[in-house]
């Protein structure tokens, strides 16, 4: 049978009908280029968070110390002079993730203990969830200690796609055991699962590998964003032979091996950012390095000239050492930045990196995207050092101003650093000394806070005090239930676990 015959009005319309899905084709296919291409355009960010770092325990301001590959990071990008933290670790990292300070989630009074069902309420949206919002592939290697009780706490449902690591605040370097309160047990992770493969190697190398096998197996074309906070240099102070044997000219013993583990901790960040050359990540991406907290000078760190130490709002407890670089984002390198920035805008900062948006209107980060990548300037006037619930200690900073409440932390000295031939390995004891009710400091005429302005501008602290009270208006209780017998690791196969909240 033959077909009937085609009119040309049926050609034409054929004609055009094939030109529209060409057009649509086309269309289509441009969607999936950019869509591509945008997603490969997202910097790759490699967030290190060294923890219990001092001020000058690092060889870019302590020649003593050596650490050539972070100085030549930090020379080769932006040193971040006043960058702040937390005054301890479980309340720096709920800044690191939530975006939020820690009197606004519950965590002002101090860290998670291992047997207290402590941890940053599920309503806050941590970093990693926003990220991969964002397209990116999320990983984290080492320290988490955001809380642990129930497994929606941890890592791998709080956005990360992978975790190895331990949950709690500190143990063995080797054996990666905590005792606590009579308690002893393992703390280490793949994912959620228990992780005996690592028993007997030192944390610093096993993380470090780790975040080397995450990156050589990485797809550059998906935007990477990998989490390292090491154990390092926290106590115990444990550290392989070789590293401190670079110190033999220091004679004191703590002080020695706390060098060694800095030391073994800049080969760790070597072996890492060679392994983002290698792979051509680190032609697009941006690595931040910073303390959770200033050193804890009464066990071996050093935080000179600042005054104070970990545990204390005195700025030796609280401005972190840190840096960031990078090969290509920066448009200007090389320089010591002096803008104010504070551990909660690393949130958002990243964010719009990624080239998202904040849509939470009360976090109390601020992106400082043009600060750290252009060069420009803060976006940060004040920030709240902490508001301690119980204690009612707080520091607020307005400007130049730094004004403290009530007692700022036991260890509140200049300590000075181990020389060699120093011999003795005896610990500095807590000091109860007395403050007035308020001090006021210029930190930008006076960094080293040694002339309490309190007494001479009762004017200025008035008005300090009256931005205290408003920032005071949103705080939230402390969260700090009690210790809890069913987190015995002795229920759970000698393991540290969740599972008990």
């Amino acid at each position: 049978m033959r077909n009937a015959p085609v009119s040309i009005d049926q050609i034409s319309s054929i004609r055009v009908c094939n030109m529209e899905a060409a057009r649509l084709v086309a269309t289509f296919a441009l969607i999936l280029v950019y869509h591509s291409g945008s997603q490969a355009a997202k910097p790759h960010i490699v967030f290190i968070v060294a923890d219990d770092l001092g001020w000058n325990d690092v060889g870019f301001r302590n020649p003593q110390v050596l650490t050539p590959h972070l100085d030549k990071l930090a020379k080769a990008g932006v040193i971040l002079n006043s960058s702040y933290v937390q005054p301890v670790c479980s309340p720096s990292r709920n800044c690191f993730m939530s975006g939020y300070f820690p009197y606004h989630t519950g965590l002002q009074d101090g860290v998670i203990s291992p047997t207290s069902p402590g941890f940053v309420p599920i309503k806050f949206t941590f970093l990693p969830q926003k990220l991969k919002e964002l397209g990116y592939s999320t990983h984290a290697v080492g320290k988490w200690h955001l809380g642990f009780c129930n497994l929606k706490y941890t890592p791998v449902y709080r956005g990360f796609d992978t975790y190895v690591g331990y949950y709690m605040g500190d143990e063995d370097y080797y054996k990666h055991t905590k005792t606590f309160d009579n308690y002893s047990g393992y703390d280490l992770r793949f994912n959620t699962s228990v992780y005996t493969e690592p028993k007997g190697k030192y944390s610093t190398r096993v993380f470090a590998e780790r975040a080397v096998d995450i990156i050589k197996s990485h797809d550059k074309d998906t935007p990477l964003y990998l989490y390292l906070p090491f154990q390092a240099v926290h106590a115990p102070l444990e550290v392989p032979s070789e590293y401190e044997n670079l110190y033999k000219h220091i004679q004191n013993l703590p002080r020695r091996t706390y060098c060694g583990m800095i030391s073994a901790l800049d080969e760790a960040v070597a072996n890492i950012t060679n392994a983002l050359e290698e792979t051509g990540l680190i032609d697009n991406l941006l690595l931040v390095f910073t303390t959770d907290n200033g050193g804890p000078y009464y066990t071996a760190s050093n935080n000179l000239p600042l005054r104070g130490a970990k545990d204390t709002l005195w700025e030796g407890g609280t401005k972190g050492t840190g840096f960031i670089y990078s090969k290509t984002l920066l448009k200007k390198t090389g320089y010591l930045n002096t803008g104010m920035m504070h551990a909660v805008d690393w949130y958002p900062t990243f964010v719009e990196l990624a080239g998202g948006e904040n849509t939470d209107p009360n976090m109390d980060g601020v992106s400082q995207y043009d600060m750290l990548i252009n060069g420009g300037p803060s976006k940060r006037k004040e920030f709240v050092y902490n508001i301690n619930y119980k204690s009612k200690s707080a520091a607020i900073r307005y400007g130049d101003l730094k004004l403290m409440r009530g007692s700022p932390g036991s260890h509140n000295d200049w300590n000075p650093l181990p020389q060699s031939g120093e011999g003795s390995d005896v610990l500095l004891q807590e000091k109860k000394d007395k403050f007035p009710p308020y001090m006021l400091y210029n930190i930008t005429s006076d960094p080293t806070e040694h002339f309490d302005l309190s007494a001479k501008y009762p004017e200025l602290v008035a008005m300090m005090k009256q931005r205290l009270e408003n920032w005071e208006k949103t705080r939230v209780p402390a969260y700090q239930p009690p210790d809890d017998p069913k987190s015995n690791p002795d229920l759970y196969g000698g393991n540290w676990s969740p599972g008990w909240c």
